[in-house]
């Protein structure tokens, strides 16, 4: 709403309203109170604007998709792939929120099938867009702490429903407003609970992808850009607790080993969610302790400390003491996550999170919940998506989907 050249003008939902009070984002959902808003906003010079609510995405295409011209997906996991490709197949402009898929194979479709269409995309890691990630970027590059061997990530996150030991067994009443067998889309629908929907979904691998899914695409995005990385042949990773098998658990511990390039050696990007950290580098001054959430590049001339999503970057090394130098500008500054994506939907540059690379992040993010979830260390091959030594990767990689939802290949 804060960009004047753009219109909202449909919300789609199956849930007409959330209450979400309880949870950190406060205030309500759903599309009675959305479009409300959206109403509000705009009647402020236009008296008599109307928002057209749809609670499915299909229906919204076959009767005003004329008059749509770009789709932001801000669904649950397990719908992203679905919605988005309905989108994009219907010569749709999209933005997806993160990850961009719920499973590896989603991903590359949805990347395929959007390079095909040539429409403008932009995937919902907003840290990418922030002038403090650039020059990370733009420092790790310019070798400002030598040759990177490793970098750890880390985010407090944990699993929403913290008593929860395995997903509900009786069923609730469906809220008044909701089409849960409409929320519930590519899956077979569990009886509703107030465990899966509103927020808490991201906890069980049938709708979500737990913290790594979450925020796997924020704080691996530094790495994989400064030293591009491609994908990982060697993927570990293990969670921290004991945990059903169908839920996300409290922490993780994840290793993602890759090759050395023409241009770098190889690297190891290590992950920790749950409150779980690094260790403490020897080179971090005593004064200084790491924060909740951050990224820490290990190079041979020195570290570098950057907050959470592509936030701001502090070096320390021997050579220059505490410093940080603004590098010479190398890389475009964004306008704004959203306002790059509008400007490619109007003859501009691509987005610098557009899904080809959107997808590579997602990529990397599932393989490890595939090497937690099968509990094998994963030799990946990413020319065939193939786990080598592990046969039973084969259906996380793949997705599960209910007759009438399957994608079409």
């Amino acid at each position: 709403m804060k960009l004047q050249d753009v219109r909202i003008s449909a919300v789609v939902d199956p849930a007409e309203h959330w209450d979400l009070s309880k949870f950190y984002y406060r205030g309500e959902a759903g599309r009675l109170p959305v479009c409300n808003e959206i109403e509000k906003h705009y009647r402020q010079t236009e008296a008599n604007f109307k928002c057209y609510q749809q609670e499915d995405y299909r229906e919204l295409f076959a009767s005003h998709g004329s008059e749509v011209d770009a789709v932001l997906c801000a669904t649950p996991d397990h719908m992203h792939a679905h919605a988005t490709l309905a989108a994009i197949r219907a010569g749709k402009h999209v933005y997806c929120e993160k990850p961009l898929t719920h499973n590896i194979a989603e991903a590359r479709l949805v990347s395929r099938v959007a390079a095909d269409a040539g429409v403008a995309t932009q995937l919902g890691n907003q840290g990418h867009s922030k002038d403090t990630i650039r020059e990370t970027v733009e420092m790790i590059r310019g070798g400002a702490i030598g040759d990177v061997t490793e970098v750890h990530a880390w985010v407090p996150a944990t699993r929403w429903n913290k008593m929860l030991t395995q997903p509900p067994s009786v069923a609730q009443p469906v809220p008044m407003g909701l089409n849960w067998d409409l929320w519930c889309g590519v899956r077979n629908p569990p009886g509703f609970h107030e465990a899966y929907a509103p927020v808490a979904w991201r906890d069980f691998w049938t709708f979500g992808c737990g913290a790594m899914g979450d925020f796997g695409c924020h704080d691996l995005d530094s790495a994989v850009w400064a030293l591009d990385l491609g994908l990982p042949t060697r993927i570990e990773m293990r969670a921290a607790g004991t945990s059903d098998p169908n839920l996300a658990p409290f922490g993780e511990i994840g290793y993602f080993d890759f090759p050395a390039r023409q241009q770098r050696g190889a690297v190891r990007l290590n992950w920790y969610s749950g409150g779980l950290l690094p260790p403490t580098p020897d080179a971090l001054p005593r004064s200084v302790s790491l924060p909740r959430r951050g990224v820490l590049f290990v190079g041979s001339k020195g570290i570098m400390l950057c907050g959470g999503a592509g936030g701001q970057a502090v070096i320390y090394s021997e050579e220059h003491g505490e410093t940080w130098q603004p590098p010479e500008q190398t890389l475009k500054r964004s306008t704004g996550h959203h306002r790059d994506w509008i400007d490619a939907i109007k003859g501009g540059p691509p987005a610098s999170s557009e899904f080809s690379y959107g997808a590579k992040l997602t990529e990397i993010t599932l393989l490890g919940l595939v090497a937690m979830r099968t509990g094998k260390v994963i030799q990946w091959d990413a020319v065939n998506m193939k786990a080598l030594n592990c046969p039973q990767a084969e259906q996380i990689i793949q997705g599960q989907y209910r007759d009438g939802w399957r994608l079409d290949q």
